[in-house]
């Protein structure tokens, strides 16, 4: 009965950093913007399951590399108060991990949503 305690503790505490993460960082909440609209843009398109599928990957993964790039942030201002290059280009290579994630991610929306927009737009 402990271990079910704790197995379910532990997503109260992973609720809070996610909840951390929102409240914190900008990024964060534009990119939870900017993945409803797309939730959106997939209702409106009727877009396949396997399409879903890849669409809710890319979200995950972008939020994902949101946290951990805020992970970073806080070990590295919790270790040096003072500038560091060392500590900026943790922080830096934090940050790129989030654009490479979220690159590939409008990849994949051109992919799925780029023909669906050239009919609507152009009908063709």
């Amino acid at each position: 009965m402990r271990s079910w305690r704790a197995f379910l503790k532990s997503f109260v505490y992973a609720s809070e950093g996610i909840a951390h993460g929102f409240r914190t960082q900008r990024n964060m909440r534009v990119e939870l913007l900017i993945a409803a609209l797309v939730i959106v843009a997939g209702i409106f398109f009727r877009i396949a399951a396997v399409e879903w599928a890849v669409i809710f990957v890319c979200i995950g993964l972008v939020l994902a590399a949101e946290l951990i790039n805020t992970v970073t942030e806080l070990a590295v201002d919790l270790l040096t108060q003072q500038y560091h290059p060392m500590a900026k280009l943790a922080k830096d290579a934090g940050a790129g991990a989030v654009l490479v994630t979220a690159l590939a991610s409008v990849a994949v929306g051109v992919a799925i949503f780029g023909p669906r927009l050239w009919r609507l737009l152009f009908g063709g």
